[in-house]
């Protein structure tokens, strides 16, 4: 009687089992390479053909505000994996795969196959996080059709990421393309040139390409008779591929395409009135983790810093959508960007910066280095040449009427209370987020690493990371008003090389105002941060002081310093006068090669001939 009772209940709790199963959705998404929503037919895109995506988007629904955190792959799916923003977890410079404490961040694959999904990734990984191998959280199983290898009755939730839309699309040969470059429609900061007419043409080749893998996708779903008991999203993993777009917080860098298909039995989760029409919800990528895990009914634990935007659980619509961008490969910069639908607000940290300094994996395709030929040529104008100049502190456009975000409109007193609400809600996303970006990438390591922990831990020691104090010193850096001199030049000589790192960078943007704290910038020659020698030294050779300065900068060269990476940045943006410091470094064969071909330094020495 007992053993009755017994196999009754487990015969009950396995028929249980499989009814949730079944009133579980699979999911299955779509992710394509490099390209925004101008590339995509339904978004309004001429420049390439995507049948496959438009008939998802009349069968599902065309989300029209979603963005991408980052700009680019590796920190977009630190994002993605652990549904928290890169600069919370110290993962946002490129390929820096820095350590996450594993025990306190999931990665929302684990949950779901704790809920019973089959969750499988076919095609990339790039999480760009330390401490755990990327395939770790998967189920086995590549491949469009992955999901065949589930036990039978098991939810599925596959990723089939397409790469043949990847920048690398765009290098090499681009003659006879199958699209015309005349009919290219081109943004308004590229000049029109052949060479970037062809490169638009040959990537509007790979994005066709893509839309055709995307046709077959589905149909293989289909094929399986899946199609309706599976929700399929289609996104692009930030925009791009042509320069100032991917890596760039612009629209044509995080505006992407979204497509979701919901089948007629989860009809309630519908987030317009009927398949076909437009959802103007805005949408950011570090929301998608949370809302998977939501409609698979699985856990969301409370690190998830998203918003849920379909299913039973939905949330309030977020106000805004916050951007980041930092190092990217061989090239630092420091950028916020926050906003709505139609503003957006950005805060260049390094204006001295220019956008478009030479980064080899851009200058691989043929419309960089045309590009900037045309630049150094004198060809270009305000628009199409502001790329290659050093930038301004902050930047605001109206996305609206300006796609492009070509219309800066910081100094417009007409927008001026839209701007203090965007700077007012950035501080304070950045204050919740634990913005891990407020020291140089190089000094918040070594910070982590002389405390045993990392940077997500230390940032959330605000006697190690005073994150407050860090924001309000940038900030006053970022204004370059002399009547904060004083201040700046007494902060040279603060406890914490953060606070001292910003007020060099303070000092530097003031340019010539800065001359009465020359003294204070030569003793910094000695700081213990190279950072802040690096800096000072810099300033000071603008201010004409130049044999103390080169020879501290000589010493870092030559003698060794913690900060390679951006003692060969700020060599290059000082430009003419460190020119005979850089050709005596490549000439005794110390330049290195770099990751993509060619380093900093070589490519100087390219373009000056030696």
């Amino acid at each position: 009687m007992k053993l009755c009772l017994t196999l009754a209940c487990a015969i009950f709790a396995c028929l249980l089992g499989s009814a949730e199963a079944a009133d579980r959705p699979n999911i299955l998404w779509i992710t394509s390479e490099d390209n925004g929503v101008s590339w995509i037919g339904c978004y309004g895109g001429v420049n390439s053909k995507t049948p496959a995506i438009d008939q998802l988007a009349k069968e599902g629904f065309r989300y029209t505000h979603c963005f991408d955190n980052a700009a680019v792959c590796a920190p977009t799916r630190s994002s993605w994996i652990t549904g928290m923003h890169a600069i919370s977890l110290g993962t946002q410079p490129m390929r820096s795969r820095n350590l996450i404490p594993h025990d306190v961040v999931k990665y929302y694959p684990d949950l779901l196959r704790e809920a019973g999904y089959f969750a499988t990734n076919g095609g990339k990984t790039d999480f760009n996080i330390g401490g755990r191998d990327d395939d770790a959280c998967w189920d086995p199983g590549r491949g469009s059709r992955a999901w065949r290898k589930r036990e039978a009755g098991q939810p599925f939730f596959s990723i089939v990421n397409i790469g043949v839309s990847h920048e690398s699309s765009a290098h090499g040969d681009n003659q006879n393309t199958k699209n015309d470059p005349a009919t290219m429609k081109l943004y308004s900061y590229h000049p029109d040139l052949p060479a970037i007419r062809r490169t638009y043409a040959k990537y509007a080749d790979a994005v066709e390409r893509m839309d055709a893998i995307v046709g077959e996708t589905i149909n293989q779903l289909k094929a399986d008779g899946l199609y309706e008991d599976t929700i399929v999203v289609y996104c692009s993993d930030h925009g791009g591929v042509m320069p100032r777009s991917k890596r760039f917080l612009y629209s044509s860098g995080i505006h992407c395409p979204m497509v979701v298909r919901i089948p007629e039995k989860w009809k309630q989760w519908w987030p317009a009135e009927k398949p076909g029409m437009t959802v103007d919800r805005l949408v950011s990528f570090v929301d998608m983790p949370k809302t998977w895990l939501s409609l698979a009914n699985a856990e969301i634990t409370e690190t998830f810093q998203g918003t849920i935007f379909l299913g039973d659980d939905i949330e309030s619509e977020p106000t805004y959508h916050l951007g980041f961008r930092e190092r990217a490969d061989e090239r630092l910069d420091h950028v916020r960007m926050i906003r709505d639908k139609q503003f957006a607000y950005y805060k260049n940290y390094y204006p001295f910066a220019p956008a478009g300094q030479h980064l080899a994996y851009i200058w691989k395709a043929e419309a960089a280095p045309a590009w900037e030929q045309h630049h150094r040529e004198g060809k270009t104008n305000e628009v199409t040449g502001r790329f290659f100049r050093a930038r301004v502190s902050e930047e605001f456009y109206d996305t609206d009427d300006d796609f492009d975000n070509v219309k800066n409109l910081i100094d417009q007193p007409e927008h001026q209370q839209k701007i203090a609400e965007l700077r007012s809600a950035m501080r304070q996303k950045q204050l919740e987020l634990f913005d891990s970006g407020l020291l140089p990438e190089q000094m918040r390591m070594r910070r982590a690493k002389e405390h045993g922990i990392t940077i997500y831990e230390m940032v959330r020691d605000p006697k190690l990371y005073p994150l407050e104090k860090y924001l309000d010193s940038a900030d006053i850096a970022l204004l370059r008003d002399k009547a904060n001199l004083g201040k700046l030049t007494r902060q040279m000589s603060d406890e914490d090389e953060g606070m001292r790192w910003w007020a060099s960078v303070g000092l530097h943007l003031m340019e010539d105002d800065a001359a009465p704290s020359i003294d204070a910038l030569k003793k910094a020659l000695d700081d213990e941060s190279d950072e802040v020698r690096m800096m000072s030294a810099w300033t000071l050779v603008k201010l004409g002081e130049e044999t103390e300065a080169m020879a501290c900068l000589r010493e870092l060269l030559f003698n060794g310093t913690n900060n390679q990476i951006m003692l060969e940045n700020v060599l290059d943006w000082m430009g003419e006068p460190a020119l005979p410091l850089i050709k005596e470094y490549v000439n005794k064969g110390l330049a290195k090669k770099g990751r993509y071909g060619i380093g900093i330094f070589q490519r100087i020495a390219e373009v000056e001939g030696w």
